[in-house]
């Protein structure tokens, strides 16, 4: 299956979150997402890393910029996705990303 490089806005569907990661201070995963009219439901996470940045007003700490999450799809499709704690420019609300998606070759 090789990976292609997406970079779109998915938008959070249901009402299932995954809730202990609420409790940690992480985004709660959701259940499904809506991406090009398809509704993509998660089956598993295969796994998980957070990408870090320094302080933008000079202090020397590092935060947590984007929760990264590699998940298994309805379809044996693999995707990449991340939450962007901090998004810039006029969409502000779009914190869902999908990165890259892996789909089976026809």
């Amino acid at each position: 299956m090789p990976e292609r490089f997406v970079s779109e806005v998915i938008k959070p569907g249901g009402t299932a979150w995954d809730t202990p990661r609420m409790a940690i201070g992480e985004p709660g995963l959701p259940a499904e997402f809506l991406w090009r009219g398809r509704i993509l439901k998660i089956d598993a996470v295969l796994r998980t890393w957070r990408e870090t940045g320094k302080c933008r007003h000079g202090s020397p700490e590092l935060y947590v910029r984007k929760h990264w999450y590699e998940v298994a799809v309805t379809g044996n499709v693999t995707m990449k996705i991340y939450f962007d704690r901090h998004p810039r420019g006029k969409r502000k609300s779009d914190r869902w990303w999908l990165f890259s998606i892996s789909e089976p070759e026809d």
